[in-house]
């Protein structure tokens, strides 16, 4: 694969208690969205948080990852829903910090067995970069479920 880099731009009015900013992507795929202190730490009021933002890319990157393990395997998957909860919280000394990112994983896969359904998970996580940088700092844990083809 090749080097890849991606560029959102903030824009941020005010102070941190009473501020807000919005997300733009260069890509165009989003621009405008909406963040603030408020929707970090308590209700969100259909507006984003860097912490849901890491959740969307480690549960996107994941699933990713667990597809492509799946496919080279052979077993390529019907479908894949991944959900990633991201937690921030204080950590003693070191202030606020990504904690934890949790997966939660469910797979529809004909033709494969629980065995070659946990290697290809393990695989999957040790592959996505979202994981291994979480990793550096927090833990990654992993739920994955097989569910009966045609289900």
């Amino acid at each position: 694969m090749p080097r890849v880099q991606r560029r959102v731009d903030v824009a941020w009015e005010g102070n941190l208690a009473r501020g807000s900013g919005e997300l733009s992507a260069q890509t165009g795929a989003f621009h405008g969205l909406p963040f603030s202190l408020a929707s970090r730490v308590a209700q969100a009021e259909g507006k984003t948080s860097p912490e849901e933002l890491l959740a969307a890319a480690h549960a996107g990157c994941w699933t990713m990852s667990l597809a492509g393990e799946l496919t080279g395997a052979g077993t390529p998957p019907e479908r894949l829903t991944v959900a990633a909860t991201t937690t921030l919280d204080e950590v003693e000394g070191a202030g606020h910090r990504i904690v934890a990112s949790d997966i939660h994983a469910r797979a529809r896969v004909p033709g494969i067995d629980r065995a070659e359904f946990e290697r290809a998970v393990e695989a999957a996580d040790a592959g996505c970069p979202f994981s291994a940088l979480i990793r550096a700092s927090a833990t990654v844990s992993v739920d994955a479920e097989l569910e009966e083809a045609g289900v």
